[in-house]
């Protein structure tokens, strides 16, 4: 009996990580074995990375907030704490918007909490 492989399967499986791999420079997008590895590196850095850039944005709105909040006399800690004491339900990143794009509405919410 003939051997049987299924190479239909075989190829549509290849096609399929080679079609991923499309754009990346020289042998990193048409040599299976090389194209593999990369595609398979950039699953694992584009795990990593969905949880760094988490990480990323929380440290940006601390900044901003941090910034915005200093402009008044009061650093980050402080005002965070103030908030948590008061019981105000606003998180970072609202935070870190209102104080880039709408400074009275940051400032109002400063005085509030800070009386």
């Amino acid at each position: 009996m003939p051997r049987s492989v299924n190479s239909v399967a075989s190829k549509a499986r290849r096609k399929k990580i080679l079609k991923q791999t499309r754009g990346n420079f020289l042998s990193r997008k048409n040599v299976w074995t090389v194209a593999k590895n990369t595609y398979e590196k950039g699953l694992t850095y584009a795990y990593r990375d969905r949880k760094a850039k988490k990480r990323n944005f929380r440290a940006l709105w601390i900044q901003r907030i941090n910034a915005a909040a200093r402009q008044y006399g009061v650093n980050y800690s402080q005002f965070m704490g103030q908030l948590a004491k008061k019981n105000v339900g606003l998180n970072r990143k609202v935070l870190a918007d209102l104080a880039m794009n709408n400074p009275q509405a940051f400032e109002a919410i400063l005085k509030s909490v800070t009386e």
